[in-house]
Formats: C-alpha cells, structure tokens, sequence
C-alpha cells in the first residue's frame, strides 16, 4: 500500500470520514436533553464551548421552563459555571445573569428563592474577583438588578451590603476599594436613606479622609451630593459637611474640582443659615483655586450654587386682563428638597401658580431638547443641562413690580404675605381695588416725605409716562414748570437711597439720577444725547423695534455703565452701590458678574461667558425681580457677546427670564436684545424662534401686534436647506394663532401658511396643512373673512397647475373636517364641490387620497348620510366614479374603510419625497 495520498484521494477520503462523523455528534446532540447538554457542554476543555453554555442559558432555561425540578436543575449548574477557571467565561455568565433574573421573575413566580440562593451570591461574589472584567461586569449587573427592583429589601441588607462595606475597609486591595465605593454611592438613591445612614454613610465618611487613596477620595466627592441628598439635612450638617471642607481643600486637585462640580447638591441639602456662613466662604475659595481645572468647574457651578439661595417664600406674579399664565410661586418643603433632580424645580420646591385665589398646580416640563442652550433655571442637582421649555419662576417676597402710579402693567401685583402689613392702616382711605397695590401694601414708609407733594410744591409735575421713556422734550414742553437744581436732586436721591430695595422706590430714583446726569450736559450735548429718547417716549409703540436706539440711547441713559458721560457722574463706590442686594452674599455675586469679564475667559475658561448665560435666569429668579438692577448690565454684556453660543443661550432663555422679570422690565429690558435675537445668525434666531409664543404672550398687546410685520422673515434663512427652521416656524404660528384677531391672522399669517404649505420638505408642508385648517377654525367666526379664505385656498390649491398642490387641498379638506375647524354647512358651501371634482384628476395619488377622505371623514358625518341632504347624490356619484377607477389602490380606498389607516400616516406616505 502507497504511503503517499493524492490531493483527490485526500479530499475523497477526509469526506467520507469527517461528514459522518458531524453528523454523528449533531444527532449525539439531537437526542440529548437540554440538562444533558447543558452538563456536556459545562465540562468541555473547549473555552468556546463552555462560554456558548453561558451565552444560551436564558435559552436553555426557556426549554424547560414547563418543568419546575428542571428549572432548579439549570440553575444548579450555574454554580459550577461560575467556578470557570477562564475569566471570560465568568464574564458571559454575570452578562446572563440580569436576564435570567427577569425570566425567573415572570415565569416562575412559584420559585421565589431562586434568584437569592443561586444567583445574588454569584454576583456579589465577583464584585471581589481578581478580573477586572468580570469585577465590571458584576458591579454592572448589580446596579441593574437594583434598578429592576429584582433583589429583595432583606438581601440587600444582608447579602450585599455587608459585602460591599468590607470591600472598602482599609486592607482591601486599592482598585477593589474605589470601586465597591462607587457602588455604594450608586445605591444609596436606591436603598433609601435609612439602609444608606445605618450601614454606608460611617464608611462613606471614613473613606473622606482616606490619606492614601486619592482615587478614593475623589469618588466620594463626585458622589458627595447624592449622599447628602439621601441622608437629609441633619446628617449632613452634622457628619458630611467636615468632611465636604477636608476634600475641599485636598491636596489633589481632582478631587477639588469633583467638589466643586457637585456645590449645588450639597447646598441644597443645608439650611439657609449655613449656605449663607459656611458654604458660600468655601466656595470663594474654590473659584480662587491655584489649579484652573478648579476654578473652571466652579466658575460653571457658580450660577447654580447661587440659585440654592432662592426664598422659599418667594412671590411670584400673575397676569390681568385675561392673559393665560397664571402667577407661579414657589412653596418649599425640606422633605421635597432631598434628592429632587429635575432641572426646572426651585430649590426642590413644589412649584405652584396661584391665580387670584385659586392654586394651580403648574409643573414645567423637561424638552431640554435644546440641552446647553436653554439656561438653568433651577437650585436642585442636575447631571444634565436642562432644554428651554416653559418654566416655572418665582421672586423675593418684597415688592416685585413698579407702582401703578409711574406706569400702567399687564401685570397684577403680588398677592400680600399671610401677616399683615404693619405699615397698612384700616383707617386709610384706599379704594378696595388697590388695596392690595404693591405701593399700598409692600414699600416701608419713605422717610417722613412724599416725592410727589414735595415736587409739587417746587412747581415740578411727576411724568406720567414710565420713568425709563421721560424725554427732555417733555420737560420743555413745559416751559412753566422750573427744573429742580443739581443740589435738590441729589438730596432727594439720598433721602431716597435707603429705600432703594423697593421697586417703586427705585423707579423713582431712576428718573432722579437720569434728570441729575442731564445737569451735567451743556445744552447742545443734551439736545444731541437726549432727543433719541423722546422718540422713544413720546412713542414707544410706534417702533419698537429700534434696537440700536433703545440701546444707544434709553439703557445707556438709564443705566448709565456704557455712557463715557456716566464715568463724570458716578464713582467707582455708587457703580459697586448699584450692584448691592441682600439675597445671596455679596461676594458670590461679584464673582459671578465677573464671568463676562474678558480677563476670565483667558484665566479660567475659553466658555465663561456662555457658563454665566446658562445659569443667567436662575440667578435672575433667585434675586428677584426687584434686584434686576445688579444683572442688567451684564445680560446687555451677554446679549451682545461675540460668540454665537453665548447669544444662542440667551435666546433660548428669554421668554423665562421675561416672565421673571414682568412686562415693566420686558420692555425696557428684554424686547431691544429680542429684537437684536431676530436678526441674528440662525443658530441665535431659532432661539427666538422656539419659544416665540412664549414670549409674545407676555407683551403688552399692542407690543406684540407689532411683531406681525417681522414674521416673515423667517422665512428667509442663511441656509435654505434648513427645513427644520421652517418647520419650527409652522408649529409656532399654530400657537401664536391665539394671541391675534381674526383680522390680523388673515392679514399677515395667511401668507405665511400658503408659502409654507409650498416647502419642498415634506414635513414643513403637513405642519403647514394643519396651520391652514386652524387658520380656518379662527376666521370661521366671521362670514366674510372665511368666504375669502376658503376662495383664496381653492384657488392655490385645488386649481393648482401642480399634483402635490391639489393633494395638499384634499389632506386640509380632510383636517379641516377631522378636526371641526370648521361646520359641516360652511365645508359643503364652499369647499365640498372643488373637492370632488378631484375626482377627475390625471394623478393617482390625488385620487388615492380624495377617496379616503370621503370614506374616512365625509361619510362618518350623519350630516351627510342624511336622504334629505342636497350633497348626499353627489358624494355617492362621486365614490361610484372612484370604485371603478384604473388604479387599484383608488378603487380599494374608495370601497372599504381601512381601519389601521390614519391621516398622519397617509400624509407621509403619499407626499412626495423630502427633497
């Protein structure tokens, strides 16, 4: 016999042998049962094999899950799993095990102990396994197994805790320690605050002042937060808060910044008392930190940790006149404080509105859709940075809006504190509906004088117009009247100044020390700097939208900071006196008017300014609106900020800083830069853009007609590919309906919907069709008004020379009746004829949809179905035609009544594609 084998043979030969004895082993395995595979498999000298045992146990448990013994049985092998030599395989297995856990849960009910005898043990104990891998893995299932709730309270008492703490005694090994430390800051929110202060938080402390591990340390200040929300305020106080100023002052500057990073949680946890003693001086220190990684953090945790000191009794405002939003005020309660992390909460408070004398509960919602543009508007932790949306504000329990006697408002004032006012005699003579007048009600006696009666007697009439619109063409039109001197200005101003606190106090003095600068000018300099504000008085609601005069002209004479005249006027003393509050501590708010100072941005952070815009409308809410005087000046620094980001912040954030502030401040303050906002790149317009209504609700009416005209521009964009700038457009003016007449909706946004419902993109145009029909809904009050829109829209539309044209008629014919925009006579007069002549249409998909919408929405009226009805002939005529149409999908639509079809979804599948 030849030793030697052709390459044939070879092949012949090693098919003849190697095929059966595949098929061998396959059919070995066919006639096996799942547990007899399962221990073949198990005791395999293969890695690969007895890692696929470990993949397929959830599926090998399936098989037998009919058998009970069986279901044990797998489970019992699972511990002679878990001793593999091979950590990888080990690593399979604690992958498997949070699904084998919920399958158990489910299914087998009757086998409660399963999981805690032959599972828990495993996963705790790799949590000290010499494998890296398999340690993550293991701590990885735990913290699911936690989430799911699928460990009982008792072996989290008894199996797992304990384990968890002797991890972290100090002979534990060092990577074995850190990590069994992060475990149990991660389970503390989930095991409670008693389980949390009786068997970690005494090693939570100790592992604070670990000298040899650093890495330990700084686990614990990243987490340093979440225990004190999870223990309360005593022990806080009591035990954390040492132990917080020991890592504050670390010698590792990572363990610093990591402090810092979580300021804001554990502020919340304290009393006012010692945020205001302790915590705000250990603070300074960290934003004066050597290492610029610190000072970075704290810069950024800066405007939040300021927003902690927000009054729990804080008034907030409401409006008149039958405006939408109630008053929203904030009531807080220590025990709602603990743990509260949603980014649109104050101080954890249960945040309430109250309109007139009903309490309406108004929760914010969470789109931090837009993430880091939306701005912080909240004193809780927060691990991620909140979407603009509408939120929640609240001020100081002073006074929060000017006198009525310097301006009319839109909005009402604060509703009086539980006690009454001391300084409210029931002998004055105050008319019953303003008795309750912040003037009345809130302001402190003002020093033994009456502005008004002391002007009056030196011939001086109070301006009726608000203070921040006086013009010096006012003042000689009354060429009767004589102008106080410089030395009677300023001693009215320093008789004023230690009211300065009062809102109505401060108006006053605003007008003072502007007619005190003017002094200063000789006649032609006055004639040049002043004349511009007339404009603005005299006819403030002729254009508002001068935004270079309203900020070259008003903020500058207002405020006086940007003004080279300002410099002569004002010392270096009374610029810091304008800054001055008793909110927070004065210090930290120093520091945080400091973020917009150029110097920082080298120093600390490229991003500063765009951190302080961010935090801008927190801090704006904790000082309360009769503090906007401090923030001013830097809101104009932000709003006109060179980088795109910080301007794009404060767009998104408007609307909530304008509803702190009320419409007194929105006008003077707010409108210039949200008209600046408008004309700006489109990454800063669709900030505006997002929350227009939100903002346009809160103007005055005549404020927000005027907006009208500058609708559409946004329908000019730096990019015309931008279709969701469009689309946000569309949805926006769905909202902005509600704030205008019939009359101007058919003026200015009619236009605006019919370009709209032209858009190459598909989405734009089924947003645009759903504003037509509530265009519709909104003009179908007037005959005449909706005659012509129903005319213009056939004639766009259902006559249009192109197929998506006429098939947007038929999808608003549809909406139009879907959703009773408008009554089923008006629809039969003026668009039931055009619609069924689509009947004729050279296209299919016109077709397609005109028979759904007469199957689905005309044939569902009774309306229609009524024998004595005029169009009823018409309409059966018509769906006759379309069941015996060329193209099948018409004659299906128009015979049967698919139930799984919605309108939506026919919309998207037979417009034409998005480009």
């Amino acid at each position: 016999m030849s030793l030697i084998v052709g390459v044939d043979d070879y092949s012949s030969e090693s098919d003849v042998i190697i095929i059966p004895s595949a098929l061998d082993f396959v059919s070995q395995d066919e006639m096996l049962t799942p547990l007899g595979r399962l221990d073949k498999y198990v005791a395999s000298e293969n890695i690969f094999n007895r890692q696929m045992v470990a993949r397929s146990l959830l599926d090998t448990l399936k098989a037998v899950s009919e058998d009970e013994r069986d279901c044990i049985g797998v489970l019992e092998r699972v511990g002679r799993l878990a001793d593999d030599s091979e950590p990888s395989v080990r690593a399979e297995l604690m992958e498997q095990v949070p699904h084998i856990a919920i399958f158990c849960q489910e299914n087998r009910p009757s086998i409660p102990f399963a999981f805690s005898k032959y599972l828990l043990p495993i996963v705790v104990r790799y949590l000290a396994d010499q494998n890296n891998q398999v340690r993550k893995t293991s701590q990885a299932a735990l913290l699911v197994l936690l989430e799911q709730e699928l460990i009982e309270r008792g072996d989290i008492e008894t199996l797992v805790c304990p384990v968890l703490v002797d991890l972290t005694a100090p002979d534990s090994n060092d990577d074995v320690k850190t990590e069994a430390m992060a475990i149990i800051c991660k389970m503390a929110p989930m095991v409670g605050k008693d389980i949390t202060e009786r068997l970690f938080l005494p090693r939570f402390c100790e592992m604070c002042c670990d000298c040899r591990m650093f890495h330990v340390r700084k686990v614990c200040a990243a987490n340093f937060g979440d225990i004190c929300s999870v223990v309360g305020g005593e022990a806080t106080e009591e035990l954390l808060l040492p132990r917080f100023f020991q890592l504050c002052s670390d010698n590792v500057w990572g363990v610093r910044k990591a402090c810092a990073e979580c300021f804001m949680t554990v502020s919340s946890s304290t009393s006012q008392e010692v945020r205001r003693t302790k915590l705000s001086s250990l603070f300074i220190s960290l934003i004066s930190d050597p290492s610029r990684w610190v000072r970075q953090a704290a810069f950024q945790s800066l405007g939040q940790f300021i927003s902690t000191f927000a009054s729990p009794n804080s008034v907030g405002q409401y409006f008149r006149e039958g405006e939408e939003d109630p008053s929203l005020s904030a009531n807080t309660d220590d025990s709602q404080r603990r743990g509260d992390d949603s980014p649109v909460r104050t101080n954890g408070n249960h945040v309430e509105g109250c309109l007139q004398q009903d309490c309406i509960s108004n929760h914010a919602q969470g789109d931090h859709s837009e993430g880091e543009d939306g701005g912080f508007l909240a004193t809780e932790s927060t691990k991620n940075e909140p979407q603009p949306h509408e939120k929640c504000t609240t001020s100081n329990e002073k006074d929060d809006s000017p006198a009525d006697i310097l301006a009319p408002s839109s909005f009402s004032l604060p509703e009086p504190a539980e006690e009454e006012s001391p300084y409210v005699s029931p002998q004055d003579n105050i008319p019953e509906q303003e008795l309750y007048n912040s003037f009345h009600f809130w302001r402190l006696p003002i020093a033994e004088m009456d502005l008004d009666m002391e002007l009056l007697q030196q011939g001086e009439m109070v301006p009726e117009e608000p203070p921040c619109y006086v013009s010096s063409s006012q003042g000689k039109a009354k060429a009767s009247a004589p102008v106080l001197d410089r030395k009677q200005l300023e001693e009215l101003i320093e008789n004023l100044e230690p009211h300065i606190d009062d809102p109505d106090v401060k108006a006053q003095v605003d007008v003072l020390t502007a007619a005190l600068r003017a002094t200063t000018m000789d006649s032609n300099l006055e004639d040049a700097f002043l004349e511009p504000r007339d404009s603005q008085g005299g006819n403030h609601y002729d254009n508002p939208f001068g935004v270079h005069q309203m900020r070259n002209s008003t903020l500058q004479m207002h405020h006086g900071d940007d003004s080279e005249l300002s410099d002569s006027s004002f010392s270096p003393e009374d610029e810091k006196k304008s800054k001055h509050q008793d909110v927070i501590p004065q210090a930290l708010l120093d520091q945080y008017l400091s973020m917009t100072d150029p110097s920082r941005a080298q120093t600390v952070d490229m991003e500063i300014a765009k951190h302080c815009a961010y935090s801008l409308p927190g801090v704006a809410m904790t000082l309360g609106r009769q503090n906007w005087h401090c923030l001013r000046d830097t809101y104009e620094t932000l709003a006109s900020d060179m980088q795109w980001k910080v301007r794009r912040t404060l767009a998104f954030s408007i609307h909530e800083l304008a509803l702190i502030l009320g419409d007194q401040l929105t006008a003077a303050d707010l409108v210039p830069v949200f008209n600046g906002f408008l004309k700006d790149l489109d990454e800063v317009r669709v900030g505006v853009l997002k929350h227009l209504y939100h903002f346009l609700k809160l103007l005055h009416q005549d404020t927000r007609r005027k907006y009208l005209y500058q609708l559409q521009e946004f329908l000019v964009t730096d990019n015309s590919r931008n279709w969701r700038f469009r689309s946000e457009l569309a949805e926006q003016l769905v909202l902005l309906l509600e704030l205008y007449s019939g009359q101007d909706v058919y003026d200015y946004l009619r236009p605006l919907a019919f370009s709209l419902c032209l858009d190459r993109v598909s989405s734009v145009r089924w947003t645009s069709y759903k504003l037509v029909s509530e265009i519709i809904r909104k003009v179908a009050s007037c005959q005449a008004l909706l005659a012509d829109f129903l005319s213009e829209l056939v004639e766009k539309f259902c006559h249009s020379p192109k197929w998506s044209g006429r098939q947007a008629f038929a999808f608003i014919c549809q909406l139009a009746i879907e959703d009773d925009c408008v009554s089923l006579e008006q629809f039969s007069e003026h668009l039931l004829a055009p619609l069924l002549q689509l009947a004729s249409d050279p296209v299919a998909n016109v077709r397609v949809l005109l028979a759904k919408t007469i199957r689905q929405s005309l044939l569902e009226r009774e309306y229609f179905l009524h024998s004595a009805n005029s169009h009823q002939e018409a309409l059966e005529q018509t769906l006759v035609a379309l069941q015996m149409d060329l193209d099948k999908d018409v004659k299906y639509f128009a015979s049967v009544h698919p139930g799984s079809t919605r309108l939506s979804e026919d919309a998207m599948s037979t417009t034409s594609s998005t480009y």
